[in-house]
């Protein structure tokens, strides 16, 4: 939706934001991630064809039902947006008309019927902390935020089958914490910052680093409000006071979770998630390679030892840049404003005592399998990989006691042993210049790419000399996972230099238009690019988006959910989608 032209009063009173987080410390990080991140200030929008009177009818019912202080509009928006937006201008921006933020069920029905009734489209979050792809911004201008972080529930943790049901506002930490107080014998998996929602990580398809680590693949039993508000719960969850309904996948008749991640079919409002047993031991594993081009012996060895079962768990495999990026900013390595050169790279490999890839990855049970495990690796490794360099240390309970996962020191614990923290938030400033000023920001391409050494070679090589060729360094990592991998070029910036929003949003598209050539799309992306990767799903004409987009037209005909997330879009604002990402490029005109 285009602005209305008038820009939210800067002078305006006090202003009012939710209080997101109990934790003072995730609170005070999540306000200065928003504080001081806009290059202008915020334009004042309406939802797509909605008159500004009946848009202010329907807030003003909203708040009766919410109550005031949980109905956000005007400049208290600002922390609806996406704070490492490339695209400020206001043709461009992607910014809510309003928020609103519900306690439970009932609450959130009570949005939908109005916004039905006044054909409000909704953009629905757990926590907002997707950073990178978007953040809390919706893809369509204009949408109503339903910021959901006020669910947070716990309706269950079960030690003995080693799972949890909880509400979207519940975070990892939040879990973790709840896991600690109760003495419960369980790990959850945690991604790198602990501040996320469970839930919406976990149908977005974010991972983490124990067993459980790929999260979407351990739910079991979801609840879903319907745009029209009726309430649907799958598998054996559907079944009232079922023993099993969170002990197994299997239904009767169509699997339907699938329908529900990455979705605007439904809003998840409890989940069903596998967790990780406590463990008797966990063996902190490493394995470096010096060379650039050592990554297609690497990946060839982690494939086959992920395959074979020899190593069950996720392998996170970063280059040295991101390191650097973890332990310090750019200036402090090279204060030049062009790529950081081999020779350099090479000297503080040395300095460090890193390879230019450094595998990290955790084995997990009793001792005796673990060691088992570790010396076919070492064997294996030994033949295929000989430059290779491994470590591995062993941490097991004290007096035959299972693991106390906060006895594992750093940097062998943190979310390899299911603690979570906010340790790699800071690696947003690498680029910030000496004096500290500026605005940091991140932005990520992520794609899915075969297991395999010379398709990840290929990519490293490409991606690098895309990123060079506008003054940035390859700065990386990748997930193994059995048979493929999640790739992640990761760029940081200025947000304040319009040479560097310039030279991402090129870096980005290029590694779009690169990517499609090999067919790799990406397992998740920013909301600017969402219907630049959907057009990769081509076949038969673009088959399975005219699917979604059928079975969406059914269950949602006001299309108020979420439109154009993931690149799915209601008839009503199909005219709204940009199949060649020219939203996301400045350098053409809308």
């Amino acid at each position: 939706m285009a602005p209305t032209g008038e820009y939210m009063d800067s002078t305006a009173a006090t202003l009012t934001f939710p209080i997101q987080y109990e934790d003072p410390e995730y609170q005070s990080a999540h306000s200065n991630l928003f504080s001081g991140s806009l290059t202008r200030p915020l334009e004042a929008v309406l939802p797509p064809g909605v008159a500004q009177a009946d848009f202010d009818a329907a807030i003003n019912k909203l708040k009766t039902i919410l109550g005031k202080d949980h109905v956000f509009t005007g400049r208290s928006l600002t922390e609806y947006i996406d704070p490492y937006e490339l695209q400020e201008e206001p043709s461009r921006r992607k910014i809510p008309s309003g928020a609103v933020c519900p306690k439970n069920v009932e609450e959130a029905q009570g949005v939908l019927k109005i916004c039905n009734e006044y054909k409000i489209p909704v953009w629905t979050f757990s926590r907002g902390k997707n950073l990178g792809y978007g953040g809390p911004a919706p893809r369509l201008s204009g949408s109503l935020t339903l910021d959901l972080h006020r669910m947070n529930k716990f309706i269950e943790v079960n030690q003995e089958f080693s799972y949890a049901v909880v509400e979207p506002g519940v975070t990892f930490t939040d879990l973790y914490d709840h896991c600690v107080l109760h003495k419960l014998k369980v790990w959850p998996s945690v991604p790198s910052l602990g501040w996320g929602s469970v839930v919406g990580n976990t149908v977005d398809r974010g991972t983490g680093f124990l067993p459980t680590a790929t999260h979407h693949q351990h739910i079991a039993g979801l609840e879903i409000i319907l745009a029209d508000g009726d309430v649907v719960r799958t598998g054996q969850f559907g079944i009232s006071n079922s023993p099993s309904a969170h002990l197994s996948k299997f239904t009767f008749g169509p699997s339907i979770e699938g329908l529900f991640l990455q979705s605007n079919l439904g809003i998840v409002t409890k989940m069903g998630i596998w967790l990780t047993p406590q463990p008797e031991a966990y063996l902190s594993c490493g394995f470096s390679m010096s060379e650039f081009d050592d990554i297609e012996v690497m990946v060839d060895l982690f494939g086959e030892m992920r395959r074979n079962g020899t190593l069950p768990n996720t392998v996170y495999i970063p280059n040295i840049t991101e390191w650097l990026g973890m332990t310090g900013k750019r200036w402090e390595y090279w204060n030049k404003d062009e790529p950081i050169p081999a020779s350099k790279i090479r000297e503080l490999q040395e300095k460090l005592g890193m390879g230019y890839w450094n595998a990290k990855f955790g084995l997990y049970g009793p001792k005796g399998v673990i060691q088992a495990q570790i010396d076919e690796f070492k064997r294996v490794a030994a033949i295929k990989a000989p430059t290779g360099n491994l470590y591995a240390e062993m941490f097991t309970g004290e007096g035959g006691q299972l693991l106390d996962a906060n006895s594992v020191p750093e940097p062998h614990g943190g979310p390899f042993v299911g603690v979570p923290t906010l340790w790699s938030l800071p690696m947003v400033n690498y680029r910030l210049t000496k004096d500290g000023k500026g605005i940091a920001g991140h932005a990520d391409y992520s794609p899915i790419i075969p297991s395999s050494g010379k398709a990840i070679l290929d990519w490293v090589r490409t991606s690098r000399k895309i990123s060079e060729a506008q003054g940035w360094d390859l700065f990386c990592d990748f997930f193994m996972h059995e048979r493929h991998v999640i790739f992640v070029n990761f760029m940081t910036f200025d947000k304040s230099k319009p040479e560097h929003r310039q030279a991402i949003s090129t870096i980005l598209l290029n590694l779009y238009q690169e990517g499609k050539k090999r067919g790799y799309s990406t397992y998740r992306t920013h909301v600017n690019h969402m219907d630049l990767n959907a057009d990769s799903y081509d076949f038969n004409n673009h088959a399975y988006q005219r699917f979604v987009e059928k079975l969406k037209d059914a269950v949602d005909p006001n299309g108020i959910l979420s439109p154009g997330k993931q690149g799915m879009w209601p008839e009503k604002y199909r005219k709204f989608r940009d199949p060649t990402g020219k939203e996301a490029d400045p350098r053409r005109s809308l």
